[in-house]
């Protein structure tokens, strides 16, 4: 596999993929994630030497920030509101089976 490959699928939190990838993924161009980390859009992205580099969770972020700015013409700052309450029922959907495994209700 070449390296600058995307595997699509779960990614652990420590994992950090380059700008070009995530803009591969995400089929857009670079300088869109660009402007959307400039303007804190997308956050855990580190600019080292030049080189951007973004965590594995900015993969999914930037993916619905771009599904939810093409599918309604959404504006970059609606779409990010979106995704953020996206998160946050993921996180809790996680919390609720977890309470769900350890028995609880």
């Amino acid at each position: 596999m070449a390296s600058d490959d995307v595997l699509v699928g779960s990614l652990m939190e420590e994992s950090w993929l380059t700008l070009e990838q995530v803009a591969a993924a995400c089929t857009v161009e670079p300088a869109w994630l660009i402007r959307h980390i400039e303007d804190g859009l997308i956050p855990h992205a580190e600019s080292v030497a030049g080189v951007w580099c973004l965590a594995g969770s900015s993969l999914l972020r930037a993916r619905r920030m771009r599904q939810i700015e093409r599918d309604f013409d959404a504006v970059p700052e609606l779409a990010a509101l979106v995704a953020d309450l996206l998160e946050e029922v993921d996180d809790l959907r996680a919390a609720l089976r977890t309470r769900r495994a350890a028995g609880g209700c």
